[in-house]
């Protein structure tokens, strides 16, 4: 496992790539095929580097090194800073003290570290109704952060002013019964 101020080290390097090309997020998602998310979360190595993609961010950020890349495409050690919390755009929208709350509801976010304001108040006053609609059309189940997509998109609203879209598409888990007789590492008589 990399040192935190290594990891620091690395993404420090990584957005600077991104700065020197003078792109948003979009941009390079864009270029890439990818989510703008991803991308973002490629650039902070919350998520791996994947060979076929690898020219197509090398061509959009020049400035990124084969050791850059060599690194990007080793598997990642994802976790995120405690500090994050005492953001304001983070603690506002969602602090992972409310982890357990979200969880109730049938929600696995563990993933998700790009956030938006209001996004922990949406979640927290239409959680129970999503958990339900969701327990409706799928049954009793969550949503991966695993085999998940997620994009943050600008879009103008009937008034005219700016509006955030976070979409958030990911892969149905249902619970299982735990019967005894399906535990495979269970000895058998």
């Amino acid at each position: 496992m990399a040192s935190s101020a290594y990891t620091l080290s690395v993404v420090e390097k990584l957005q600077e790539a991104k700065k020197k090309s003078g792109k948003s997020f979009n941009q390079i998602a864009s270029e890439t095929g990818l989510t703008n998310v991803y991308v973002a979360q490629l650039l902070r190595r919350q998520a791996q580097l994947k060979p076929d993609t690898a020219p197509k961010l090398r061509a959009a950020l020049p400035e990124l090194t084969d050791d850059h890349i060599e690194l990007m495409m080793r598997p990642p050690f994802r976790s995120y800073d405690p500090d994050l919390t005492q953001e304001p755009a983070i603690y506002r929208s969602f602090s992972l003290s409310y982890c357990h709350e979200i969880l109730k509801f049938g929600f696995d976010f563990s993933g998700i570290l790009v956030l938006s304001s209001g996004l922990h108040e949406a979640t927290m006053h239409f959680g129970e109704s999503i958990k339900e609609i969701i327990n409706e059309e799928f049954g009793d189940g969550i949503m991966s952060a695993i085999d998940f997509y997620c994009s943050v998109d600008k879009v103008k609203g009937v008034d005219g002013k700016d509006r955030v879209v976070v979409t958030f598409d990911g892969k149905y888990l249902p619970y299982t019964e735990q019967k005894s007789e399906h535990m495979l590492s269970r000895p058998r008589n």
